[in-house]
């Protein structure tokens, strides 16, 4: 993948967790500046996520770790580097974690 083929999927899967925010049944903060998006939720909590356009990946920092997911042109998913989670099942969890609320994020 080049840097442009990663920068577009990337910005679309930012777009796509701000989509999913805010369609679900929790009322969490979220700020998109930049290629970082910060969610902030009631318990004053934050997940940040962000582009790593030099290593074409995604991090994302919640209050008990961090994760890098890279793009599996094969599969068109993000998979964990560490643990092999999907992306969109990794974040459902330590959103529904942090929020003290089960919630299930998806790009749909």
């Amino acid at each position: 993948m080049n840097d442009s083929q990663y920068n577009l999927i990337a910005e679309d899967l930012l777009l796509a967790v701000e989509e999913a925010i805010e369609n679900c049944e929790v009322d969490i903060d979220y700020e998109g500046v930049g290629g970082l998006l910060t969610l902030t939720f009631k318990n004053t909590t934050k997940i940040i996520i962000n582009k790593q356009a030099p290593l074409h990946e995604i991090w994302v920092a919640t209050k008990f770790n961090g994760h890098h997911f890279s793009y599996s042109d094969s599969d068109n998913i993000w998979v964990d580097k560490r643990g092999g989670d999907e992306f969109w099942q990794f974040l459902s969890a330590a959103v529904s974690k942090q929020a003290e609320a089960e919630i299930n994020l998806s790009a749909e």
